[in-house]
This record gives structure tokens, sequence and C-alpha cells, in this order.
């Protein structure tokens, strides 16, 4: 596991990196990440060929998160499993953290740490973070925006002091620091990755590292037992936020593109419509009002839909923003408002019961309904149980939310 002592402290440029230069050496990478993020897992997804895995411990159970290792895990050379936050941070202090993910599954942790600004306080920082818990095993440091050569001796004496292996460093570098927008990382853009991996090449002992995070068997799973068919709407970015393990569940999947195609919806158990930002697209989805009849069509006529986040905003009446009101679906009658002068973040998990079932999952928004927010069929809870006035409809065989659900997480109640 990448993992480090604070957000912001280069965790995710460092996992991407190492991911780069494992698969250039001509291993096998299986990446994963810790948490319900969908953005990283697609800078992972383009380095190592093969999507990215999300292990959550909130929306589903330690067991399950072992079997998914177990399952994406088989026949890979290295897993790199990507924390999220701090070690430490979870939902409920350390529960759901990359550290419970960590002692679940049993492997190694590599701390990137910002040397930014600091020398030997660094010996205060690391010491506490290598013995907070002794179920976990620190495997060494790994530190990011060095200064100089001096500088990282100085920090190398520091491993030496506390006895934990030092791993190298990538040295300060404007080029590689990861712009943001609008909802997390830009994955709209392609990041040229090779003078990182050049860098940690130069600079981290990989080989080391490798000899440092032994072995974890990883026994074969029979996670899935595919069944029903599904038609999921999905581009690169309107419809783009899909947990690779909710595809995988399914027996058979055809995929389409609201903003070009219209979809056949014949003969399938469940339209899914997946979140993304849908706002950003408006044009072509209002270009293409035969996609938009047919999904009316197949929710009067009783089909099934699941539609989350940027799927339900899709669903609804109409999206509104400074440019005007773009016609939606219409299967909900809700306008959603993307205006700036609307926009708010709404974070967190998300859990509720529906017909004797706990759904889990994730809300990260900045768009709103426009005016009062509908009436929902279920109150909506966040991880510690406090209520949220997050809404959940169900018309006919339609269910749709802000939240993005997680297969592995639906319990009997």
């Amino acid at each position: 596991m990448i993992a480090a002592p604070t957000s912001g402290s280069g965790k995710t440029t460092i996992a991407r990196g190492l991911m780069g230069l494992l698969v250039k050496k001509g291993y096998s990478v299986q990446p994963f990440k810790c948490g319900p993020d969908y953005i990283d897992t697609k800078f992972h997804e383009a380095v190592c060929g093969h999507p990215s895995i999300n292990l959550d411990t909130f929306m589903a159970s330690p067991e399950h998160v072992r079997e998914l290792f177990a399952h994406y895990g088989a026949g890979a050379d290295v897993c790199i499993v990507e924390g999220m936050m701090g070690l430490f941070d979870g939902y409920d202090r350390e529960r759901g953290s990359s550290y419970e993910i960590a002692r679940e599954l049993g492997i190694p942790v590599v701390l990137v740490v910002d040397a930014k600004s600091a020398a030997y306080s660094m010996a205060a920082l690391l010491s506490g973070f290598i013995n907070f818990r002794k179920d976990i095993h620190i495997a060494g440091v790994i530190f990011n925006k060095v200064g100089s050569e001096k500088h990282y001796r100085m920090l190398r004496q520091v491993c030496e002091d506390l006895d934990v292996e030092c791993m190298g460093y990538l040295p300060k570098n404007a080029s590689l620091e990861q712009g943001s927008r609008y909802l997390g990382l830009d994955f709209s853009q392609e990041h040229d990755s090779q003078e990182l991996i050049h860098l940690l090449e130069e600079h981290v002992e990989w080989e080391r590292l490798l000899t440092l995070t032994p072995s974890i068997p990883i026994l074969q799973s029979s996670l899935f037992t595919p069944h029903s068919s599904a038609l999921i709407a999905r581009n690169s970015e309107s419809f783009s936020f899909l947990y690779q393990e909710m595809i995988d569940s399914f027996g058979k999947v055809n995929f389409f593109d609201p903003e070009r195609d219209v979809p056949d919806l014949n003969d399938i158990d469940l339209l899914y419509l997946s979140g993304g930002y849908p706002e950003k697209h408006l044009e072509a989805l209002v270009s293409n009002e035969a996609c938009r009849r047919a999904i009316r069509t197949f929710a009067e006529t009783g089909g099934r839909i699941v539609a989350e986040c940027g799927g339900m905003m899709y669903l609804c009446k109409s999206i509104v923003t400074d440019e005007g009101e773009f016609p939606m679906c219409g299967v909900l009658p809700y306008s959603i408002t993307a205006r700036r002068t609307d926009r708010r973040l709404s974070l967190g998990y998300r859990r509720f019961i529906l017909d004797g079932k706990e759904y889990r999952g994730h809300e990260f928004h900045y768009t709103q309904f426009f005016g009062e927010v509908p009436e929902s069929i279920t109150q909506v809870y966040d991880a510690k149980g406090n209520p949220v006035p997050t809404p959940v409809f169900r018309y006919k065989n339609v269910l749709a939310s802000y939240t993005h659900l997680y297969g592995g997480g639906m319990r009997e109640e």
C-alpha cells in the first residue's frame, strides 16, 4: 500500500509513477484504490492497462474487501493499493481508513511524506505513524518534494535513527503537480508520465521496495456468480463513474453513449445510468433526442433503471445552467441547477434501507435540486448515522438518487 500522513502528500503521483515504472520493467501490475474515489482509478487504469478496483470497508464488509483483493489480484506480479487521505483518516476515527484496509489485507505500507519544509522534525512525525498502531507494518518511506541531495541526506538520517527503510525520494518538480478541477483530479486530459517514471527510476530503490514487500498469498476467489444482463451508459466524462465490480457482477454487459447512441432496450434486465458530468455536455445530450425518448418510453413501460447522480440528473425534467435550461429525459419531474451561484458541495458516505435491504454508497456533487428538495421515499443517513437530506426516488421500476451505490455494500436488513 502507498499511503501518506495527510492528503496532498503526493501518494497519487508516486503510486501512479511506481505502477508505470513496474509496467515498464515488464511486471503485470494490478492497481487498487482505498475508498470510493472514481478518478484516481482512471489514472491507474491508464497506466496499468486494466481497471483499478476500489476497496472500501464502509461500503463493503472486510470479508468482501478481502475477496475483491483475492479475485482481482490473482495472476498479477505486483498489487499496488493507493491509500486515501491520511493513513488513519476514516469516517469514524480510523474506521474505513487506509490503515484498516492494510490491516485486513495483511499488506505492508510505504509512507509517502511531503518533506518540502522540514528536515529532522520528520523524526517526530514518522515516529508517531510507525508506533501508533502495531498491527500493520510500515515497510519504508519515500520522501516527496525534496529540495536537494543535502536535504535528502538529512532525511535519510531520520530513517536511520528510527530504524525504518528509506526507499528514496522524488525531487521537487512543479511539472509533476496535478491540477484539480470541478470534482477531483482532471482525468479528461492525458498527463505525460515519462518524466515521473524517469525520476522514480533514478531516485527510488524500486527493486529494494519489492524485496521489502514480500509475497502475500492471494487465493483464487469465486467472488462473482454473474447473472442477468445490463445496458450501461458510459463515455469519457458525462457518464464515467463506474465501479468495476458493478460491471463484473452482470452476466452480460453492453455499453452505450447517451451523447451519440440510440440504445436497444429490448431483452435487457437493467438499464444502468452511471454518474459523471452531464452538465458539461448538455448540448450533445439535448441533441440526441431519440436516446432520451427511448429511455423515457422504457421507464414508462416498466423497464428497470438504476440512475446515480449524473444518471439521475439525466432522468430529470431539465438541467439549468448559467446559459439556460436544457431538457433531459423527463422521467422524474424535477430540475437540477448547475448554476455557479447554486453550486454547493454535498459529500460523504450514504446508507439507507429500502425493501428490507441496506444500500450503501457515496455522494459527491456540486449540483443541487432547483428549488425545494423533493420528498424521499426513505431516510438517508451518513456514515455515523446522522440523517441527511439526500432524496431517493422510485418511479415504477426506476430507482434514482444522488448516491453512487456500491453493489458489494447491499446487505439484508
